[in-house]
C-alpha cells in the first residue's frame, strides 16, 4: 500500500477533533490526498452500529456484545474505506482505531486483552496505523471539558471516573509497549504547542 494510515486516540475531552482538523489541513498543504474517517462508523453500516453503541439506554449492553459490534464495524470500515484509500495512495486519518478497543473494552470493561488480540488478528489481517497520536490528559480535566460542551452525552461519556482512569492507564501502557508507533501528546498544552509537536512527527512520515 502506498498511502499512510494515522489514528488518533484519547479519553473523552482530549481534543481529538481539533487536532484531527489540524493534521488534515497540514497534510493537504503538503499536497496529500486525505481521507478523514472515524470509529465506530466510517461506513453506512458502521454508522448504524455506532448509533447502537453510543445511544444511552436503560438496558445495559453485554460487554461481549459491545466488543463484537466494535469489530464488526471495524471489519466493514477496513474493507470499504481504509484499505481502498491506502491502495490509492491516500493518507487516512481515523478518529480512533483498534487501540480504542483495547483501552475501552479491555481496560474500561475488563475484557481479557488476549481475547481482544485474537479478534484483532482475524479482523485486521496485519493492518496497523503508521503512527498513532495519543492525546493524553488527566481524567478530571477531560470530564470538565465534556461537561463544558453543553451537549448530550453518549453511553460511554456517562461512565464514572474510575472507568476512564482505567482507559487512560491502558492507553499509556500501550504507548509504553509500542513507542515507535504510539506518540503521546500532552493534551493540556496550548493548541499552538501541540501543532508544533504534531508537525515534527508528521514530517518524519
Amino acid at each position: 500500500m502506498n498511502g499512510k494510515f494515522i489514528s488518533i486516540e484519547g479519553i473523552e475531552g482530549a481534543g481529538k477533533s481539533t487536532q484531527l482538523a489540524f493534521i488534515q489541513h497540514y497534510l493537504r498543504e503538503q499536497g496529500r490526498t486525505v481521507v478523514v474517517t472515524r470509529e465506530p462508523g466510517g461506513t453506512e453500516l458502521g454508522e448504524q452500529i455506532r448509533t447502537l453503541l453510543l445511544s444511552p439506554s436503560e438496558i445495559p449492553m453485554a460487554v461481549n456484545t459491545e466488543l463484537l459490534l466494535m469489530f464488526a464495524a471495524r471489519a466493514e470500515h477496513i474493507a470499504q474505506v481504509i484499505t481502498p484509500a491506502l491502495e490509492r495512495g491516500d493518507w487516512v486519518i481515523s478518529d480512533r482505531f483498534t487501540d480504542a478497543t483495547f483501552a475501552y473494552q479491555g481496560g474500561g470493561r475488563g475484557i481479557n486483552q488476549q481475547r481482544i488480540e485474537q479478534i484483532a488478528q482475524w479482523t485486521l489481517s496485519g493492518l496497523q496505523p503508521d503512527v498513532t497520536f495519543l492525546f493524553d490528559l488527566p481524567v478530571e480535566i477531560g470530564q470538565q471539558r465534556v461537561i463544558s460542551r453543553n451537549e448530550d452525552i453518549d453511553r460511554f461519556e456517562q461512565e464514572k471516573v474510575d472507568f476512564f482512569q482505567k482507559i487512560r492507564d491502558c492507553y499509556l501502557q500501550r504507548a509504553e509497549d509500542e513507542p515507535e508507533r504510539i506518540k503521546v501528546i500532552d493534551a493540556t498544552q496550548s493548541i499552538d504547542d501541540i501543532g508544533v509537536q504534531l508537525s515534527r512527527i508528521l514530517q518524519t512520515l
